[in-house]
């Protein structure tokens, strides 16, 4: 409980006993609200990802490595423990960690999960011996997420990490350590730069842990140079806008469509998918695209758009056979592919040609043509100012 006056605030326990609480700094910007010479706060925002993403990375790299010392010697230590991760988010975030589920275990070696909060929370989940949980969230009050944050200590978890981009949220205080995002106020509807953000401080930890449980330098190294080559790349990747923006005019009489994407690109292609639906209202799914034979396949026709994500890695070919399978069916495909992929644009298939980006950082890269698309589409349709008049509706 607390008494607030114009001159001071004032806070009681729960026994009405008075308390004192540390005062905080708050880091918004003062011109966090104005939306500058951008049309709405999702577009600025999209263009804020370099910026954030060099706030995010900024103190956090030293000559080739990893630095994450605000974390402390004693978290040091438990994530040398840590003989497995378990991951819990909603949304968005729920996407950001199910990369990061790729990352630690290819890079970094430890065995992890994830699971959706709301589903977590709600059954008795066998915990494994030295499980960490991580929990994502951009408000850090996310309701779910908190209660497996709770549930986790209950059930004798090694420790607890949130990855959050609010200073004194109560993710923050509650869990034993925290990566802040640094991303900045975020008040577009569909979250933007947070995602971005969240694979990028991931990314730092899964460097971290992996150095800490055996993971090669080098590979650290390669991480590292990765990251600091990132907000270029992205500034790169927006000057394509207007390609991307006469892409979604095909979209506009569209009422379903189908996002697909191989390994750390599946949940990207997840992402996209939301980012339609969130803003446009057009019905979007996402597979991983080796399950296309095992259902989706029998929906596509030429009404349905296919967006594919195609960086060029060790599934290409892979995905190649799948894209055959939707031009086969007759489907629109949309291709965002790198420069590099050998792709060529024929009828029913449109290729979206992006600069080269490090493999390693490829899932946040591709993820920003999609939110440009998701954008474009609304504007197109409409639905832009609707999408923000639901959401403050749901506001208390």
């Amino acid at each position: 409980m607390a008494e607030v006056t114009r001159r001071s605030v004032t806070i009681f326990d729960k026994q009405g006993e008075l308390v004192e609480r540390p005062d905080l700094e708050s880091t918004s910007q003062y011109d966090a609200g104005d939306k500058g010479v951008y049309r709405h706060y999702m577009q600025k925002e999209i263009y804020e990802q370099p910026l954030a993403i060099k706030n995010t990375l900024e103190g956090r790299l030293s000559h080739g490595l990893v630095n994450l010392d605000e974390l402390g010697e004693p978290a040091m230590k438990l994530l040398e423990q840590v003989k497995h991760i378990q991951i819990v988010a909603c949304g968005t975030s729920y996407h950001s960690g199910m990369v990061a589920r790729y990352w630690f275990e290819a890079l970094a070696g430890v065995p992890c999960d994830i699971e959706i909060a709301s589903e977590f929370r709600y059954r008795k989940p066998a915990m494994r011996k030295g499980s960490l949980l991580i929990t994502l969230s951009q408000s850090g009050e996310t309701a779910d997420t908190l209660a497996a944050l709770r549930l986790s200590k209950e059930l004798g978890y090694l420790g607890s990490l949130a990855v959050c981009n609010v200073h004194g949220s109560s993710l923050v205080r509650e869990s034993d350590m925290a990566l802040m995002t640094r991303a900045g106020v975020e008040i577009g509807v569909a979250s933007t730069k947070a995602f971005t953000t969240q694979l990028t401080v991931l990314l730092l930890l899964v460097a971290k842990m992996g150095r800490l449980h055996g993971m090669p330098e080098k590979t650290e190294h390669d991480i590292v140079h990765a990251l600091q080559a990132l907000p270029s790349r992205i500034d790169q990747m927006l000057s394509l806008d207007k390609t991307i923006e006469a892409l979604a005019e095909g979209f506009s009489d569209k009422h379903h469509a189908l996002f697909l994407g191989r390994g750390d690109q599946y949940p990207i292609a997840m992402e996209g998918a939301l980012k339609l639906k969130e803003i446009s209202y057009i019905h979007a799914e996402a597979y991983a695209a080796g399950e296309l034979k095992h259902g989706p396949l029998a929906l596509i026709d030429a009404d349905m758009p296919v967006i594919v994500v195609a960086p060029n890695n060790e599934l290409l070919e892979k995905l190649k056979s799948n894209i055959e399978e939707v031009r086969a069916r007759g489907g629109q495909l949309y291709v965002f592919a790198a420069e590099d992929a050998g792709f060529t644009s024929v009828e029913g298939m449109t290729i979206i040609p992006l600069p080269y980006v490090d493999e390693l950082v490829a899932p946040v890269f591709y993820t920003i043509p999609l939110q440009l698309l998701s954008y474009h589409v609304a504007l197109i349709k409409g639905t832009m100012s609707i999408s923000r008049a639901i959401w403050l509706s749901l506001l208390p």
